[in-house]
């Protein structure tokens, strides 16, 4: 369905941890769809101009992030998001829901405020997911989230990436799919290596891995395709020292923060190859050099996986309020991208 005019689109910019999220209010057609699946598949075929037309230049850029919230097919969930990006569609987004937690409040839409700490049910693509918002009656602080049943799908798979030999990864499941493993692998330093460098090297490996290995949830329609690479400073021995973390994910787009969902991953991976305990916490620092705390806090079942639950921590920001427009003769303004 091609775009509707007049084209007139009001957002609220926000970032947690130096990754934008811009969060789409007003303008867009209505989401049809019975589920949340419906809905995101129906605006994949039919108003997949718009995401384009916000996530894509010239009113975003190549790393671009967005959410769209719409009605939650789940009973307990108070709310539902689609996530966008430079690619299409995400299945989770931990910085995203960060900086929803505040954003939910702070404009008056969740019903049950509560002090020091507002929980809030979200549906997710890849399911239900809870934010706890500190609030203090006035102010809305950090948000915590506690991710979905987080599983190792393949660990210690070797693979022959192109161009940079033989490495291993660790396959694992935090909502999306990511493949982890040390920047030392490529000979990088995810903390002084070039982004693009660190972005060549971590795309390439999603590329062969996409193409050589099926990926399967056995309970979430939807999520069964791997959405990236996280890079690593091997640091995953326990330690109070800060550990660094790249994620790489969709289309070769850089993740400014350490990655909520990418951040799940590493914990509970550190957690199965017994490098920390339950409740016991660590600090991620992504790109942007700001940093996120993440601990396992149970056990649980997946399917035929065992699982566990993660607590993810972090800060959202206000940074300002857009209002987009598109003149119909406009055909660089529909959206276009360069790296």
């Amino acid at each position: 369905m091609p775009l509707t005019f007049p084209v007139k689109i009001s957002t609220t910019e926000m970032h947690t941890a130096g990754h934008v999220l811009r969060i789409i209010e007003n303008g867009c057609p209505e989401i049809k769809g019975q589920t949340l699946l419906d809905k995101i598949n129906y605006m994949k075929s039919e108003l997949d101009e718009y995401r384009k037309l916000l996530m894509w230049e010239p009113r975003g850029h190549y790393d671009m992030f967005g959410a769209l919230l719409v009605s939650p097919d789940i009973e307990t969930c108070e709310f539902a998001v689609i996530f966008i990006h430079n690619e299409g569609y995400s299945t989770m987004c931990g910085h995203g829901l960060i900086a929803l937690g505040r954003y939910l409040i702070e404009k008056g839409l969740v019903k049950n405020v509560t002090v020091p700490e507002t929980q809030i049910n979200i549906q997710c693509p890849c399911g239900p997911v809870t934010a706890y918002v500190t609030y203090d009656g006035q102010n809305t602080g950090a948000v915590r989230f506690q991710s979905v049943p987080c599983f190792v799908f393949k660990p210690d798979l070797t693979v022959e990436v192109p161009g940079y030999g033989k490495i291993t990864v660790d396959i694992v499941y935090s909502g999306a799919f990511y493949a982890i493993l040390s920047a030392g692998q490529y000979g990088l330093d995810v903390r002084n290596s070039s982004v693009s460098e660190l972005r060549a090297a971590a795309g390439a490996t999603t590329d062969i891995l996409r193409a050589q290995m099926k990926f399967v949830h056995p309970d979430v329609k939807g999520v069964s395709f791997l959405y990236g690479t996280i890079l690593t400073d091997g640091k995953d021995d326990y330690s109070d020292e800060i550990t660094d973390t790249m994620c790489v994910f969709a289309e070769r787009e850089v993740d400014r923060s350490p990655c909520g969902s990418g951040t799940s991953a590493r914990i509970a991976l550190q957690y199965f190859k017994n490098k920390v305990t339950i409740n016991q916490t660590r600090t991620f620092r992504g790109p942007s050099g700001e940093v996120f705390k993440a601990k396992v806090v149970k056990e649980v079942s997946c399917g035929n996986h065992q699982a566990v639950v993660t607590e993810v921590k972090g800060q959202g920001y206000f940074c300002g309020n857009s209002t987009f427009t598109l003149e119909e003769s406009d055909a660089a303004g529909k959206g276009f991208l360069l790296q």
